[in-house]
Order: structure tokens, then sequence, then C-alpha cells
């Protein structure tokens, strides 16, 4: 008679373990699959910035910092959206544009290694002044040919809009690689280079440090920058809407710049066509 009672407490207490696993199992997924809806809602977008003080950069923690930084969180949170940031050589942000890893980021205009693979915000927050930088000893900027028979230093990864290609396919301007702009400063000092090509807010941001009075400014090229929405992601036309229009709103509130109507950008005399 023992065996009786056992024999159908056992098989009840199975079904009770297999029922409560069942309903931890489905539990979970739930849980799992709530956290991927909420992570995957769309309103996060992963942002690239690049080393251009000091509009963006990183510092020593290792954050984004910079003016145009500080405007993107703004922007994001008016249009709803959430910032994930990812610092990346300036040829690897490109690269990632054109297959989608990154949504956008702050960049400049008519950049012809991307021109087919983004948008670009109508909004253009900042002008670039493109430069080329010298000794004091040495002759001024007047017309591209100066560059002749000399040596350029550039910064690594930097496309300068195309130029950089132009300046390389010509058998009389040598190229010479920075890696920052501070290197390349020093390398000029240095006599490694006759004339530097940089954008004026970064080269002057380092020259605000003692030794570098020597160096002088011939402008070569305006360009403004924008923000550049990839084309891999199908959302792109949207996101330049509401970005935009974000834009908008906090200039009219006082909390960004006002919109900017640049005027017809500077070229310097001699510079390529294909590339104005």
């Amino acid at each position: 008679m023992i065996s009786g009672p056992s024999f159908f407490f056992i098989p009840a207490r199975r079904v009770a373990r297999a029922l409560f696993l069942a309903l931890l199992c489905a539990l979970i997924s739930f849980t799992v699959s709530a956290a991927d809806a909420t992570s995957d809602d769309g309103k996060t977008l992963r942002v690239a910035y690049v080393e251009f003080p000091p509009i963006t950069y990183r510092n020593s923690a290792g954050e984004p910092m910079g003016e145009m930084v500080g405007v993107l969180d703004k922007l994001a949170a008016e249009a709803g959206y959430r910032i994930e940031y990812l610092y990346l050589p300036v040829a690897r942000a490109y690269l990632y544009l054109k297959n989608g890893t990154i949504d956008m980021m702050m960049g400049l205009t008519k950049v012809p290694a991307v021109q087919h693979d983004v948008l670009e915000s109508w909004v253009n927050p900042v002008s670039m002044q493109l430069s080329a930088w010298y000794l004091d000893a040495t002759e001024p900027i007047d017309h591209l040919d100066r560059l002749r028979n000399k040596t350029v230093i550039l910064i690594n990864g930097y496309t300068y809009g195309g130029l950089r290609n132009w300046l390389i396919a010509q058998p009389d301007i040598r190229v010479s690689e920075a890696p920052n702009h501070r290197s390349a400063l020093d390398m000029l000092k240095l006599g490694r280079g006759d004339y530097l090509l940089d954008y004026r807010k970064p080269i002057r941001q380092v020259m605000a440090d003692p030794g570098y009075n020597m160096i002088r400014e011939s402008p070569i090229r305006t360009r403004h920058g924008a923000w550049l929405f990839s084309l891999a992601n199908p959302r792109a036309a949207l996101l330049r809407e509401e970005f935009d229009d974000a834009y908008l709103r906090l200039a009219e509130k006082g909390e960004v710049a006002p919109v900017q109507r640049y005027p017809n950008t500077y070229v310097v005399p001699g510079f390529p066509l294909q590339y104005r």
C-alpha cells in the first residue's frame, strides 16, 4: 500500500517542477526581448567623432569633447535621440559612413570620399578655414603654384576635400605626412617641410602654446561644417530633417548659435576646379 501513493505523487511533483521551469524560461525570454526592443528602438544613434580640436576631440579620460559635441548632445535630446559616440580616425569614419556602421558624424561639406554615401544637413553650424602655414622667411601663398617644387606637410587621414589626391598626383610637389596637428607644426619648425596644409582652428589652438611665433598663415579655402548622415541607414532623410528642425528650434531659444548664412567661400587662385 505504500507504493501506491508514491506512484502518483512523484509524477505530480515532476510536472509541477516542469511547469515552473517553463514559466521561468518564458519570463526570462520576455525580459530579454523587452530589453532588446528597448535597446533597438531606433532612438540610439552611433556617431563618429574625430580629432579636430576645438570642434571635436577626445579628452585625457577618453571622453568626447568639443564645441560640436556639446551642440550635438543638445540636438539629440531635442530630437528625442540618444548618442553612442565612437572615436575614429578620419578614414575609418568615412568607411563606417559608407557601410552603415555609424549613423552620422560631424564633418565638412562636399567630401568626395563620401559624397554619394551621405546626406548633408541643411544647417551648417560652423565655417572652417583651410590655410597654408609656413615659417616667416617663406613666401606667402597667393597662388597654389607656390607649392610646386616644395614639400607640403599633410595630416594623416585628412582628405582636404579631395585636394590631397591632387597634391599627390603632382610630380613637382612632395608630400610628407604628420600624425596630428602638433607634430605637423613641429615638422614645419624643424624644416621638414616648406608648407603645412591644415585648418585654422586646430592649428591656432596648438599655437596658443609658446614656441610658434615664427609661423605665418595664408588662406587656401573656406569650407563649411555639416552633420553627415549615412545613406546606409534607410532613415537618413528623416534624421536629417529631425536634426535640422531641432537646431532651428534651439537657435530660436538661444541655446545654440544662430543659423549662419555664409557668403561664397574663398578659394586661392590656382585651386583645382574639380575640388572647389
